[in-house]
């Protein structure tokens, strides 16, 4: 689950990360009202939307007088922000950022996430903030600085020291930005978050050490243990057959490619994609049905699937151990029954009651194209593409 910079700034103050004094704004006169209450003579007019790379959008301003705030604000609000991240179609921007000017003296980087590599958690730091941290991995990776956390010692002061010193920091911007670390790591872990990046990371003249941004990322199976971070759920900003998914308990991510697919477990699912590939198609989707799908959940995923209008051909691929191959049938043609189907359908049961989905699936009266094995599933759907 991902949160608006405003939101996650919230969230860090909770945990004593400094960060800028600003307000949320949903019209141009709440973005005026913030700049006035802020006080100051410079604002940063700033979109929120679930992207990065919005200055370079134009979603980022700084504005020197109220009237540059309304002026900006206005220009700024409904506008179809496209970013790096957004892809072409960009995303609307519905709320505005209204934030202090800071005296920035530099900027800086630093994120936590979890290194799968090591099973470990790991701070990263660099003196090149502001900049995409993925185009510094590949051009200057000398200069990502990394401590890796042990899971039962957690991050150590030597540690938010040694990255510090590693920024070059000095005086008492090195107090602040190893204080700033260790609150960083705690809101990272308490929060259960996959990701807390701070890009850019500055360093005012005065030596204070702020998050002049914030993104927030939250592991979606630990919800349960933070029931206050539900509300921040904007679903304007998730994909609309996403957010369909998850109201099914449907493992759904949706891809670039033109074949659906729709396989129970996330290593068959995985496996699935893999063969479309090499069959010469492209996935259009992630689909897990989960080892315990009943007929309406797989008659959900199906129309799911069939939502996207870029799909030319769908794979039903299922393993019947938990789940019955029958079930799947069942439900597969249910759903055909009320979603006119106009596009190939590639369908490949193996496992529990097999050979009676097969008769399901040959009774149905519907035009299904049946595939004995893994490869011929693959070979036959991208082949009804070509077609």
């Amino acid at each position: 689950m991902k949160v608006h910079e405003y939101q996650g700034k919230e969230i860090l103050k909770k945990f004593n990360v400094e960060v800028p004094r600003g307000k949320v704004a949903f019209s141009v006169d709440e973005a005026v009202r913030a700049a006035r209450e802020l006080g100051g003579s410079v604002w940063v007019v700033k979109a929120q939307i679930h992207a990065g790379g919005r200055g370079k959008g134009g979603g980022v301003k700084v504005a020197k007088s109220i009237d540059d705030v309304r002026h900006l604000a206005g220009q700024i609000f409904g506008m179809t922000l496209v970013t790096h991240q957004t892809g072409p179609e960009g995303k609307v921007v519905k709320r505005l950022l209204i934030e202090q000017g800071i005296n920035i003296a530099r900027e800086l980087y630093v994120g936590v996430t979890l290194d799968r590599a090591s099973s470990r958690n790991v701070v990263m730091a660099s003196t090149e903030g502001g900049v995409e941290i993925e185009k510094v991995a590949a051009e200057t990776p000398e200069k990502i600085l990394k401590e890796f956390v042990d899971r039962t010692q957690g991050f150590q002061q030597y540690q938010a020291r040694k990255l510090a010193f590693g920024l070059g920091l000095t005086g008492d911007a090195l107090k602040n930005g190893v204080k700033f670390l260790m609150a960083l790591y705690r809101a990272y872990d308490e929060m259960d978050c996959t990701l807390a990046e701070i890009n850019p990371l500055v360093v005012t003249v005065e030596g204070s050490v702020l998050a002049l941004d914030a993104k927030m990322n939250f592991d979606d199976n630990a919800l349960y243990r933070h029931p206050e971070l539900t509300p921040l759920r904007d679903l304007d900003e998730e994909d609309p057959l996403e957010v369909e998914a998850s109201k099914s308990n449907l493992n759904y991510i949706k891809l670039d490619g033109n074949v659906g697919c729709m396989v129970n477990g996330a290593g068959l699912a995985m496996g699935t994609m893999d063969i479309i590939k090499l069959a010469g198609g492209e996935p259009a989707n992630f689909l897990d049905v989960g080892g315990g799908a009943s007929a309406q959940t797989v008659e959900a995923g199906f129309k799911i699937i069939l939502a996207d209008p870029h799909v030319k051909a769908v794979l039903i691929n299922i393993f019947g151990g938990i789940v019955r191959c029958d079930r799947v049938a069942t439900g597969v043609v249910e759903a055909t029954k009320k979603v006119q189907v106009n596009i190939p359908v590639v369908v490949r049961l193996a496992g529990t009651n097999a050979e009676l989905a097969g008769e399901i699936l040959k009774n149905s009266g519907l035009n299904f194209l049946v595939a004995s094995s893994f490869r011929e599933a693959a070979e036959k759907v991208t082949q009804a593409i070509r077609n």
